[in-house]
């Protein structure tokens, strides 16, 4: 019991000589833990007499105090260094020039449907939506197309649980708005469309803008003279070549390819042709009365032709390099 002043003076010592929190519960450790130099104090009180326990017992108990107080004291120094440091490390220099906040933009087929339904626009036409999910009537059925036709093929097709489908075109929006709504009809059908398929001019999910025009009298020469305006004038080209090769597709007859010639020669860009009176009967038009033409287009290519880009998948890898340049 002695020694209880020379142990309270050696732990103090010890307590200002620490540089660190983690150091400095090491040296509490020393002193106050399960076998602490106080701690052992403590445990000997047992051994001394009745009379002299009591008043060692409270020595003890001022030195551990003590030394508590010490640790505290210390703890906060070495805390407070350690948050200065650490506010020094991370200051900011408000005297620096702000770097500014980079402005966004529109994704570059963003940027093309918006050009190509706004010459549309300028041509009377409105533009009309639909769900991507769709059924297997409006999908197929409702667009003359038959139950065994390849395009309903698992390998091309992208089957939801109860037989409803991710639209493989975005003609059910033209067949959905011939159901609710009589002629004259004359809309563009933009969206996102699904099919099986991924390669450097292919992607599983792509872009696509359909036309339809239903009234009284309208004939293949209204689908020539408009598809001919809108690539001339999206192109910027009054004097563009376009032509239309005989082709076929199961809402439309006939149906022709649409070519336009480049550089390169002819590049086909579309596909057209008059709506196939089935279709207009599945959806409650009369074809003895009402004529029309469809015609498609790829989102995605326009932009691949109009910014000069050659891999499609560069749209859809969100390459933020690659994007600024739209800006």
């Amino acid at each position: 019991m002695n020694n209880v002043d020379a142990i309270l003076q050696s732990g103090q010592a010890a307590l200002a000589a620490v540089t660190d929190l983690i150091e400095l519960e090491q040296v509490k450790a020393r002193y106050l833990g399960k076998s602490g130099e106080l701690t052992e104090l403590l445990k000997q009180l047992g051994k001394l007499p009745a009379e002299e326990r009591k008043a060692a017992g409270a020595t003890i108990n001022v030195a551990k105090q003590a030394f508590e107080a010490a640790h505290k004291q210390r703890f906060e120094q070495l805390n407070a260094a350690k948050l200065a440091a650490q506010l020094a490390a991370e200051a900011l220099d408000v005297t620096l020039p702000g770097r500014g906040s980079a402005g966004g933009g529109l994704h570059p087929v963003a940027l093309t449907l918006e050009r190509i339904a706004g010459l549309f626009r300028t041509m009377g036409f409105e533009v009309a939506d639909g769900p991507e999910i769709e059924t297997d009537f409006y999908n197929f059925q409702a667009l003359n197309i038959p139950e065994n036709h390849p395009a309903r093929a698992m390998a091309d097709t992208f089957y939801v649980e109860g037989g409803d489908v991710l639209r493989t075109h975005t003609s059910p929006i033209q067949a959905r708005f011939m159901m609710d709504n009589q002629p004259p009809i004359k809309i563009v059908a933009p969206g996102r469309v699904y099919r099986v398929d991924s390669d450097a001019t292919h992607s599983p999910m792509f872009h696509q803008m359909e036309g339809l025009w239903v009234e009284e009298g309208v004939s293949f020469a209204d689908l020539k003279a408009v598809v001919t305006d809108f690539l001339r004038r999206f192109f910027e080209r009054d004097d563009l070549q376009v032509r239309f090769r005989p082709s076929f597709f199961p809402f439309t007859e006939p149906s022709a390819e649409i070519d336009v010639l480049g550089e390169r020669g002819w590049l086909e860009v579309g596909g057209c042709g008059m709506v196939h009176p089935n279709v207009l009967r599945n959806v409650n038009i009369d074809p003895e009365k009402y004529t029309g033409f469809a015609f498609g287009i790829g989102l995605d290519r326009f932009a691949m032709l109009r910014y000069g880009v050659n891999d499609l998948r560069l749209f859809f890898e969100n390459d933020l390099n690659f994007l600024r340049q739209f800006n």
